[in-house]
């Protein structure tokens, strides 16, 4: 079933950095039939992999900044406990009472320096940031969310999804910090296809999806 797409700028940049993954894989299928010992066309699809993991990454921390400034402007009594107890160095606070900045403004910036480095791409970290904005077990609700756009023919639990995420989060890190070699070998790369990485685009995308709806419910 289609499954609709969030009218936000976050989910627009998301959909957009999804786009350009997939249009590496398929220069890689375009170049394929002219392979040569100057083109290893698999690279496209390691780059396209960790391009498609980058974009996540990159639309959770978007998500989180945009969703705190709402609700720190709301200042209201449903605001997530985690949020409500989030403390302000002293400064900040100096800020906004001299009316520099709005309280909203001075809580993005502190959640910024805290979460604006990090990497959001393993499910316990993420869980660790999205509390900020919400009380809801978020991957047990998306399991149960993609179950209910497929039917009901998954059974997919928190823990089920959380470890297929980790094992696409995962090819990403060999890819990048160990330039997807085999273990032990320092020239053997490991297999890639482009149905994979295929795949593996698409799956970041529902994870997205199913993540935004709970967000948004």
């Amino acid at each position: 079933m289609a499954v609709p797409r969030p009218d936000t700028h976050q989910f627009d940049a998301f959909t957009a950095n999804l786009a350009y993954a997939r249009k590496m894989v398929n220069a890689g299928k375009y170049l394929a039939p002219f392979r040569s010992p100057e083109i290893d066309v698999d690279d496209f699809y390691r780059a396209a992999w960790v391009q498609a993991v980058a974009a996540i990454d990159h639309w959770f921390h978007e998500e989180l900044f945009h969703r705190v400034g709402l609700l720190a402007a709301k200042d209201s009594p449903d605001m997530p406990i985690q949020l409500r107890n989030f403390e302000l160095p002293l400064n900040r606070i100096e800020a906004v009472s001299r009316c520099e900045i709005t309280l909203s403004e001075a809580v993005v910036e502190h959640v910024r320096d805290k979460w604006g480095n990090a990497s959001l791409q393993n499910p316990r970290k993420i869980s660790e940031a999205l509390i900020l904005v919400t009380e809801k077990n978020v991957w047990q609700e998306a399991a149960t969310q993609i179950n209910i756009w497929h039917g009901q023919r998954t059974s997919r639990t928190d823990k089920t999804l959380k470890n297929q995420f980790f094992g696409v989060t995962d090819r990403r890190n060999k890819i990048a910090h160990d330039a997807d070699l085999v273990d032990g070998d320092l020239k053997q790369r490991r297999t890639i296809t482009d149905a994979e990485v295929s795949d593996a685009i698409d799956w970041i995308d529902r994870v997205a999806l199913a993540i935004a709806h709970v967000l948004d419910v």
